[in-house]
């Protein structure tokens, strides 16, 4: 398909029609921004639907772990024996007990349903890129200090300094029933994790506290394990889930997260094809231009033949007319991509200016913030899949340019 200094420019002259053929260029233009417009929705979405599924995987898994291991009951007894087998699993890079569950709290008479989390002053420190106020540092165990979510101190109206009272309603036994076990804790940080839910609902407190707190003894709810393939865990942890069945119960991010997961993989796949349409309509724009092209220079390409120039020449000649089309719709819609990209948050802030309403509520959408991450496999794939429909698109009206025949058309000339 290399094209000799004679087809490329004719090909040129073709880019580029004359004054009486200005709707020719203008359909031709239109084509090359079809292309473009397509290849950019397919880049910006699918970068935004990976972006998406990234962020949630790394806030998810990096809080979670990996996997969790929960005893039946809810209480691990022999969690230190436990901890070991886990450790000493191939392929475990990190396991550490922790306490979780949904109790009450209030403040100056606000009620919120919280999740008090037990961890260890390990699992604590690795809110430190996510603390927005107060000392983390503050968390030691029998102090009373807390940490919560930014969106749980907005519900509640309390701040850095400020005394919150858990609610726990298992409390202890009396002869006139049970009475719920109420302890006020100190707020000495405030963190935003960025997953709407956990910032809403997170009280971070030292084992030992959460001990206290739900009256457990020296058990724990359960033990996190970090392995040094999240896609392979379940595998990894194949042998520990046989070890401890009838014991506890080896749960995967996989499984805790199946339907949220399940659901982007879907929808990515949905918009895929919804947004592969689009392009594929770009394409048609240039089968309609070549074909008015084609038709337009009927004679001229009559007198090319009787100048000697082949059947193959014509061939390739409109082949790459509408080819660059095709390349450079597609090399700008991957300009226009990443722009977009690159400056999205902007944009999203300023068409909320424009429409007064919030696109990006964190409560509906987990996420504070519209993500992005480009999967350079599918930003090639897509421009293959918009070049491929280009070249397609060129053949029907090459192979028609192709056969004319010079005498049926200069007959009469």
């Amino acid at each position: 398909m290399i094209l000799s200094p004679f087809e490329w420019m004719i090909a040129k002259r073709y880019m580029l029609p004359g004054r009486g053929e200005a709707f020719i260029a203008l359909v031709a233009g239109i084509s090359l921004a079809a292309v473009m417009l397509g290849v950019a929705a397919l880049v910006i979405v699918m970068s935004v639907m990976n972006g998406f599924r990234a962020e949630l995987f790394d806030k998810i898994v990096g809080l979670n772990g990996h996997a969790i291991i929960q005893a039946y009951g809810g209480r691990l007894e022999n969690w230190q024996q436990v901890l070991q087998e886990v450790r000493a699993t191939p392929g475990v890079v990190r396991a550490s007990p922790l306490i979780e569950q949904p109790l009450l709290a209030t403040f100056n008479g606000r009620v919120e349903a919280v999740l008090a989390r037990g961890n260890t002053p390990e699992d604590i420190q690795k809110l430190v890129p996510k603390r927005t106020m107060g000392s983390l540092a503050e968390l030691q165990p029998n102090l009373g200090n807390v940490a919560i979510g930014a969106r749980l101190a907005e519900n509640l109206g309390a701040q850095v300094g400020d005394t919150i009272t858990i609610i726990n309603p298992q409390g202890r036994a009396t002869p006139f029933g049970t009475v719920p076990r109420e302890i006020g804790y100190h707020v000495s940080a405030i963190f935003e994790i960025g997953v709407y839910d956990y910032d809403q609902s997170f009280v971070v407190m030292p084992i030992p506290d959460a001990q206290t707190l739900l009256l457990t003894g020296d058990s724990v709810g359960m033990i996190e394990v970090t392995t040094n393939d999240p896609d392979n865990v379940s595998t990894i942890l194949a042998p520990l889930t046989r070890k401890l069945a009838g014991q506890a119960v080896v749960s995967d991010w996989k499984t805790i997260n199946a339907s949220l997961f399940e659901a982007l993989a879907v929808e990515r796949v949905a918009m895929f094809v919804v947004l592969s349409i689009i392009v594929l309509v770009a394409v048609f724009n240039i089968l309609s231009s070549l074909i008015m092209l084609v038709r337009a220079k009927t004679r001229d390409i009559a007198i090319l033949r009787t100048m000697g120039a082949t059947r193959r020449s014509l061939l390739k000649i409109f082949v790459a007319t509408g080819f660059l089309i095709g390349v450079l719709g597609t090399a700008a819609g991957l300009i226009l991509g990443f722009v977009f990209l690159y400056f999205r948050q902007p944009i999203v802030r300023l068409v909320e200016m424009l429409t007064g309403q919030n696109l990006w509520d964190p409560s509906i959408r987990f996420l504070a913030e519209l993500p992005s991450r480009s999967d350079p496999v599918e930003i090639i794939t897509i421009s293959l899949m918009a070049l491929v429909f280009s070249f397609l698109a060129t053949l029907y009206p090459a192979f028609r340019a192709a056969s004319t025949d010079p005498v049926q058309v200069l007959r009469y000339e």
